[in-house]
């Protein structure tokens, strides 16, 4: 499910890689510096409370006003001042946290503190009996809103040898949020230059890449009607699309001469065939002279289908568009006026453009095997989501499932005479599959199921995308 979202380019991975590493770069960083933010507001916290819980027991309490005590505690609510109780400041219900209580026993042992018994927790203002007391007790506090919806920190110290607390409050630290948002906008701000400055670099590697895509999918092995492709993007890119242009030259060169040598080969046999077609008229035995010229029209025929399927990949004929419903209706018409047994069936009207003269022959094949084996065709066209479908359906003995494949191999037949007539040389098929697959599409077979289950002859499918 998550892969059909996933972008299928190149450059949309990279740039989605680069994205996602960097997301979980800044995730880490993010929090490593809330982690580190969140230890130093503790670190102070407990200092703050080390430095009350050291320095304020050598101070009158029972003179508030006092002013060396109001300088000592000028940067904090003056009722968050020390404490001195009987018992421990832990009320039912709250329990110590070991992690600030470690923290404080360490800063107090370093400044020599004994400590019997020490309590560290965090409690709401709203909870606190002395605070709260001292609230209203002092009126110019109460506007003081802020820290009073907060949590206090309470620590309670008992010294070694003493039967009394001493009990400190500090607020809570609360997280400062101008360091998240300074990830936030270090984290877009990365994106803006980073990926904007890998989207510019893959675009120049990615660019030529796409070009020589089209270049291979497009290439028909007549590179003299186009230009070369002009080598761009990095040393890697230009390397690959110069090897390309000769890769072209070289397999162009070897098809032209495989297309010389074709039509040497054509020239060469056919002249002596018909020379061979004249001088059997002297044979004065009219039977054996109609077998000789079976036999020399059997080897020309033959002779054309394969002088046909190596040419088809190189079609010198245009793409034309095309109406092939009535490309297929002319081939029936073809068939009827020979007396053939072809039948048109249902069409539809689709225009595409293809290679007239190599489709109508792909189909005359397809029709011709139909007779051969199933004495009748039926033509149908039909259009199928992104295809156009031509039908040759026949009555046929069909083809076992495990040969269908085969059949479409060059020389391939359904019986094993090299009769003309009751098969040829087994070209047919792979010479329509050869013109499918040149226009970009494909050629299925399938045996057609009868209403007793049984196989009711052959189905052949050229299928065309639209």
């Amino acid at each position: 499910m998550i892969r059909r979202f996933l972008p299928k380019s190149l450059l949309g991975q990279m740039l989605l890689s680069v994205a996602l590493a960097l997301l979980v770069a800044q995730a880490i960083s993010g929090v490593l510096l809330l982690r580190a933010q969140q230890a130093r507001n503790e670190f102070g916290a407990a200092s703050g409370l080390a430095f009350q819980l050291v320095a304020e027991p050598r101070i009158d309490v029972r003179a508030e006003e006092r002013g060396r005590g109001e300088r000592l505690r000028a940067r904090r609510p003056r009722i968050l001042r020390m404490q001195y109780a009987d018992a421990s400041p832990l009320l039912p219900g709250e329990s110590s946290d070991p992690r600030r209580e470690r923290l404080l026993r360490g800063l107090l042992e370093e400044q020599g503190v004994e400590i019997a018994d020490l309590v560290v927790f965090d409690r709401p203002v709203a909870d606190d009996a002395f605070v709260q007391d001292r609230l209203r007790a002092r009126s110019r506090w109460r506007g003081d809103d802020d820290w009073q919806r907060g949590n206090l920190i309470v620590a309670g110290l008992r010294r070694t040898g003493e039967d009394q607390w001493v009990i400190a409050r500090v607020p809570l630290p609360e997280r400062e949020e101008g360091a998240l948002r300074g990830v936030i906008l270090q984290t877009l701000i990365l994106y803006l230059v980073l990926v904007g400055g890998m989207a510019l670099l893959l675009r120049r590697i990615t660019r030529p890449l796409a070009a020589l895509t089209r270049r291979v999918e497009s290439f028909d092995g007549q590179p003299a009607e186009v230009q070369p492709l002009e080598p761009s993007g990095p040393e890697d890119t230009r390397r690959l699309i110069t090897a390309h242009n000769a890769m072209e030259a070289r397999i162009a060169a070897l098809l032209d001469e495989k297309d010389v040598m074709l039509g040497a080969i054509g020239h060469d046999l056919k002249t002596p065939l018909a020379a061979l077609r004249v001088r059997i008229e002297s044979v004065e035995d009219e039977a054996e002279r109609a077998r000789m010229a079976g036999t020399i029209e059997d080897i020309t025929s033959s002779l054309d289908d394969i002088l046909s399927l190596a040419r088809v990949g190189r079609a010198s004929d245009p793409l034309e568009r095309t109406e092939l419903s009535a490309l297929v209706a002319s081939v029936v018409e073809e068939y009827e006026d020979m007396g053939d047994n072809v039948a048109l069936g249902q069409t539809e009207r689709v225009a595409l453009p293809v290679r007239t003269t190599w489709l109508r022959r792909a189909i005359r094949n397809l029709v011709g095997n139909a007779l051969r084996y199933g004495g009748q065709a039926r033509i149908s066209l039909a259009k199928t989501g992104s295809e156009a479908i031509i039908r040759v359906a026949d009555k046929g003995p069909g083809i076992a499932e495990d040969q269908i494949a085969a059949m479409l191999e060059p020389f391939q037949r359904g019986e094993s005479s090299r009769s003309r007539e009751t098969g040829g040389a087994g070209l047919g098929l792979t010479l329509a599959r050869a013109i499918a697959e040149q226009h970009g599409g494909t050629l299925v077979l399938a045996n057609r199921i009868g209403e007793d289950g049984g196989v009711d002859g052959l189905l052949a499918e050229i299928r065309l995308p639209l």
